[in-house]
């Protein structure tokens, strides 16, 4: 019985890196004893009539990952990357009580799935080097990404650097432009912006843009966490800075009022956010 798992689950590894699995193969594969392996599963929602956008972007770093240990001298028969989706498996999904998607989950070789055994997607995002320590803490199998190579940054830079070049070049008799003091102050204040807003957090983590419930299709655009955040959030931070430092520029006591009021608007705005994350905050100011 055991033998025949193995062997299947070899076969069905040798022809694509993630296992497709409805409910009776995750019940009869994952689930059911004997097991001697381990099993990585992704809980998604692929069909278009979903519109999980973050659905697809966690299947693309998925296959990455799952491609990375199959092409890997290390591959063995003791772990499988698999996925069910919600619409070849719904009875798993109400099976594990689960209402969101996707959800990533190792089932041990030996025991039920504790805790930790649950990717903590919402925190730590769905990069595959993220999913492989997160694998390797579980399973003590250590794996290393290889990702195909990707010359969008390079082409970008050589374009970037050609522009820059050739516009000091056709301006090379009139450099009086870089000390320009109000072009390098909007400089600044897109980078102040984009930190503080925090894009970088978001490249390093390569968090969703937002979170849509599969059960009500109801989408979050504020992270309820303060350990984390989605990609909307800073957009709506970003904008909010960017409209509470316009009012700076009014000249009139009518523009200046005006000014004053969005003022106090964004800043309760931003408070309001602010007490949404940080469960307990006492202080809020207009906005609740």
């Amino acid at each position: 019985m055991l033998a025949e798992k193995v062997e299947q689950m070899m076969e069905w590894s040798s022809r694509r890196s993630v296992i497709r699995m409805n409910g009776d193969k995750f019940r009869r594969f994952v689930k059911a004893p004997p097991r001697n392996y381990s099993v990585i599963v992704m809980f998604t929602a692929l069909q278009p009539q979903r519109q999980c956008s973050v659905c697809r972007q966690a299947n693309e770093e998925y296959q990455v990952l799952a491609n990375s240990w199959r092409y890997s001298s290390a591959f063995s028969n003791k772990l499988f990357f698999t996925v069910v989706d919600y619409d070849e498996g719904a009875d798993v999904f109400q099976q594990l009580n689960m209402n969101s998607a996707p959800t990533f989950m190792h089932f041990p070789a030996k025991g039920k799935p504790k805790r930790a055994d649950t990717f903590d997607l919402q925190r730590i995002g769905f990069a595959s080097e993220q999913l492989a320590k997160w694998i390797a803490d579980r399973t003590d199998v250590q794996i290393r990404v290889f990702r195909p190579p990707n010359y969008s940054g390079t082409i970008a830079l050589a374009l970037l650097v050609s522009l820059v070049g050739g516009l000091l070049y056709l301006r090379r008799n009139n450099l009086e432009f870089i000390y320009n003091k109000t072009g390098w102050a909007m400089a600044a204040l897109c980078v102040v912006f984009a930190m503080t807003s925090g894009q970088m957090w978001n490249h390093i983590r390569g968090p969703p843009y937002a979170h849509k419930n599969p059960q009500n299709g109801q989408v979050s655009y504020i992270h309820g966490s303060s350990q984390a955040q989605f990609v909307a959030e800073s957009h709506i931070i970003l904008l909010l800075s960017i409209l509470s430092h316009k009012t700076s520029f009014c000249t009139s006591l009518f523009i200046c009022l005006v000014g004053l009021g969005l003022v106090v608007f964004f800043f309760s705005f931003l408070l309001s956010i602010f007490r949404s994350k940080y469960h307990g905050y006492p202080y809020s100011f207009l906005i609740k």
